[in-house]
C-alpha cells in the first residue's frame, strides 16, 4: 500500500470554513464560509507535488476520527477515487484514510467502507457544490434584475451547471490518478525551468 504525505489546507472535519492555499504567498486564506448547515465530513486537502488538469494539486478527503489544523502534514493511504464533474469540468477526489489513526488505518479499499459512509461523502460534495452555485446564481440574477440588465447571469458556465459524483473507484485507480498527477507536476516543473 502506498502511504503519502498530505497537506490539509482547505477544511478540517466538521468545519464550515473553506480554506485555500494562496499560490502567490504560500499562506492559507479563508475562501468562504459554506452555505446552509453543510460541514465537511472529514479532513480535506491536497497531495503536494501533484498537478491536475484544472491547474490545482490533487484533492483528497482523509477519513480519520479527529479534525486537524489547516496546513499540517499527515500520512495517508489512498483507498479509492471519487470521479466528479463540477461545472462541466473534471474534479476528481482521492478518498484516503489516515495511516496513523487506529480506527481507519486498516481500510485498504473503498469497498470496505460502510455504504452509509460512502453516501455521506457523495451527498456532501453534491450538496456543497450545488449550494454554492444556487447562491451565486441568485445573487447574480438579483443584482442584474435590479440594474435592469436581464440574462447577464446566463453565461455558459451557469447554463451548463452540472454536479455529478459517479461511482467510487478502487484503490488501484486512485494510485494511478496520483501517479498521473505527479507526472503532470514533474512535467510542469521541467517546462518552467526551460523558460
Amino acid at each position: 500500500m502506498i502511504i503519502f504525505q498530505l497537506q490539509v489546507v482547505e477544511i478540517t472535519k466538521g468545519s464550515k470554513v473553506k480554506y485555500e492555499l494562496d499560490k502567490k504567498t504560500g499562506l492559507i486564506k479563508v475562501d468562504r464560509i459554506l452555505y446552509s448547515s453543510v460541514v465537511y465530513p472529514h479532513n480535506y486537502g491536497f497531495i503536494p507535488r501533484t498537478l491536475c488538469e484544472d491547474g490545482d494539486p490533487m484533492d483528497v478527503l482523509v477519513l480519520m476520527q479527529e479534525p486537524v489544523i489547516p496546513g499540517c502534514f499527515l500520512r495517508a493511504r489512498a483507498i479509492g477515487l471519487m470521479p466528479m464533474i463540477d461545472q462541466g469540468e473534471k474534479d476528481d477526489k482521492i478518498i484516503a484514510v489516515c495511516a496513523d489513526d487506529p480506527e481507519y488505518r486498516h481500510y485498504t479499499d473503498i469497498k470496505q467502507l460502510p455504504p452509509h459512509r460512502l453516501a455521506e461523502i457523495r451527498r456532501f460534495f453534491e450538496d456543497c457544490i450545488l449550494l454554492v452555485f444556487i447562491i451565486k446564481h441568485k445573487f447574480c440574477s438579483t443584482f442584474f434584475f435590479f440594474h435592469g440588465i436581464l440574462n447577464e447571469c446566463s453565461d455558459k458556465k451557469n447554463e451548463n451547471k452540472e454536479v455529478a459524483v459517479n461511482d467510487f473507484l478502487p484503490s488501484e485507480t486512485a494510485h494511478e490518478a496520483i501517479q498521473y498527477s505527479m507526472d503532470l507536476y514533474a512535467e510542469y516543473i521541467l517546462q518552467t525551468l526551460r523558460r
